[in-house]
């Protein structure tokens, strides 16, 4: 594959993070629990996933060095889970913008574990998807005084916990093609999921009552796309970039909520999110410029 198309990919898989929000808080007003909502995210995941597995590949999953991707299936549970507890507290747009803290989150553990400091471009980028993560959730003139500590406990968390998810993808696994990652993966967030979350939703009625509508959405943008798209792509661009590149997830999540739950919009919003499309392309104007040959005037 050509190099540009793996921080596409990381961009698009981040965007669909930016659904989830709004189809929890959609699923919640419809009567269900966040706690169904995420559990029926992750099993309609785990059942896609094993489809999809099942038709295409036709053989036994190959699960030499499976064990490596126990971490990627625990975070992203994990994310799902301590996110669902704070959209209880939190409206949509302000819990993206604390899930969003795995911008500097994630590059923060990248720098300790390659022992390095954040080049220039990185600092910038970061500086500008902060600005611009104010602007875009209108925090600008909010009363959060009323918010629960909860919430913002929940929501950092759901950042940590994110962030893990990225690193541990940073590396692929010889001889694993995507497909059998995907469902390794999905298979380890279900079965931490089901330990945690609601696995009574199997028996009580919830899903053929409505629950599987939400639970379709989110498997396919919470577990199937993503999962996949950070699996092919993060090992090509690194876990510190590709954290920035995920800040596509907040511009994404603050349109749908505004078209689906009516949240309100404004200038200063739309402001925010072209900061922030400003703040994903730095780092790749800085690299094309380093990587770029020097120019050679011949002498006469």
């Amino acid at each position: 594959m050509p190099k540009w198309i793996y921080p596409v990919m990381i961009a698009v898989g981040s965007s669909c993070y930016g659904i989830l929000s709004t189809n929890i808080k959609l699923a919640m007003n419809a009567g269900f629990t966040a706690s169904e909502a995420v559990t029926a995210q992750y099993m309609t995941g785990f059942f896609l996933a094993l489809i999809l597995f099942a038709a295409i590949n036709r053989r036994l999953p190959n699960l030499k060095g499976a064990s490596a991707l126990i971490p990627a299936g625990v975070f992203t549970a994990a994310t799902g889970i301590v996110y669902g507890k704070s959209l209880i507290y939190l409206p949509a747009s302000l819990a993206v913008v604390l899930l969003f803290q795995f911008t500097w989150i994630g590059m923060l553990i990248d720098c300790i574990a390659r022992k390095r400091l954040p080049n220039r471009a990185e600092v910038f980028s970061l500086v500008l998807l902060f600005a611009g993560t104010v602007l875009a959730a209108g925090l600008i003139g909010t009363d959060l005084t009323g918010i629960p500590w909860q919430g913002w406990a929940w929501g950092m968390a759901a950042a940590l916990t994110f962030s893990l998810f990225i690193f541990s993808n940073r590396k692929s696994v010889e001889g694993m093609d995507t497909l059998t990652r995907m469902l390794v993966t999905s298979f380890v967030a279900v079965i931490v999921i089901s330990v945690f979350q609601s696995p009574e939703i199997l028996w009580n009625g919830s899903l053929p009552d409505g629950l599987w509508m939400y639970g379709l959405l989110l498997g396919v943008f919470g577990i199937i796309a993503p999962v996949a798209l950070f699996g092919m792509a993060v090992p090509h661009v690194g876990s510190g970039m590709s954290s920035i590149l995920s800040s596509a997830e907040l511009p994404v999540a603050v349109t749908v909520s505004v078209l689906l739950l009516h949240e309100p919009f404004s200038v200063l919003q739309l402001a925010g999110i072209i900061v922030i499309l400003i703040g994903m392309i730095v780092p790749s104007l800085f690299e094309r410029r380093r990587s770029a040959p020097p120019n050679v005037t011949e002498s006469t």
